[in-house]
């Protein structure tokens, strides 16, 4: 998803914000593309991040009146899948703007019908719905986690399938989890409430690694997580 538009160019924190919208799946509420696909082994991004409005004067849909900084903002892009990204800019007045800033709000309020209810009045029931989505990630980790022998093999491709898996499994899963356990604050404890800040912060420097590459150590998943609304 990288740009080199200079300022017109969203920066890091915008990246992370495009990509956690998408949820991984393209952005156009007519398509179903997902963003990360795998044929034979190998990994394949297909996700291209698009100007609402061009980046340049001479692109697709201009508007000169915007800044550089504008043009690069999170609410004048959006995330498509490479057959999208071309249509939209090869028959742009097809694709006007406001066209565009509502698939961003059809996409928003489709994967809020995906999640389904996300207040509770117990804690049970929140539980039925986030145990899932952990016991997802752990499964994906212990079977392709950096820590397992073939990950040791520069050249046996361990690492390429743990990249994927994170992207495509891990980091939606985190995100899901994350906006329920937030919109149902009020039935954590005392000590949950930390945890759960624990968590977000693995969240964050787990997508800088694998979403903006930046190489330094990232906090560990906090384990009293996979006990969060637990009686």
């Amino acid at each position: 998803m990288a740009n080199t538009r200079g300022k017109a160019s969203p920066n890091a924190h915008t990246q992370r914000r495009l990509f956690a919208s998408s949820a991984g799946y393209c952005q156009n509420p007519s398509c179903t593309e997902k963003l990360f696909n795998e044929v034979e082994g190998k990994r394949f991004l297909i996700a291209e991040m698009a100007h609402v409005f061009a980046a340049q004067d001479d692109g697709p849909r201009p508007n000169p009146e915007l800044t550089e900084e504008e043009r690069g903002a999170f609410e004048n892009l959006i995330v498509l899948c490479a057959n999208c990204h071309t249509m939209i800019d090869k028959a742009s007045e097809a694709f006007p703007d406001a066209m565009m800033k509502r698939w961003k709000e059809k996409h928003e309020q489709k994967l809020s019908n995906m999640f389904g209810v996300l207040t509770f009045d117990d804690r049970e029931s929140i539980r039925d719905v986030i145990e899932p989505l952990l016991i997802e990630n752990k499964t994906v980790f212990d079977m392709y986690g950096p820590h397992i022998e073939e990950a040791q093999n520069p050249e046996g491709g361990a690492a390429e399938r743990w990249k994927r898996k994170v992207l495509s499994i891990i980091i939606p899963n985190n995100r899901k989890v994350l906006s329920f356990v937030d919109a149902n604050r009020h039935l954590l404890s005392d000590s949950e409430k930390s945890i759960n800040e624990l968590f977000r912060q693995h969240i964050d420097d787990l997508e800088a690694f694998h979403i903006e590459d930046v190489r330094q150590d990232s906090s560990r998943f906090p384990v009293e997580m996979t006990h969060i609304y637990k009686d």
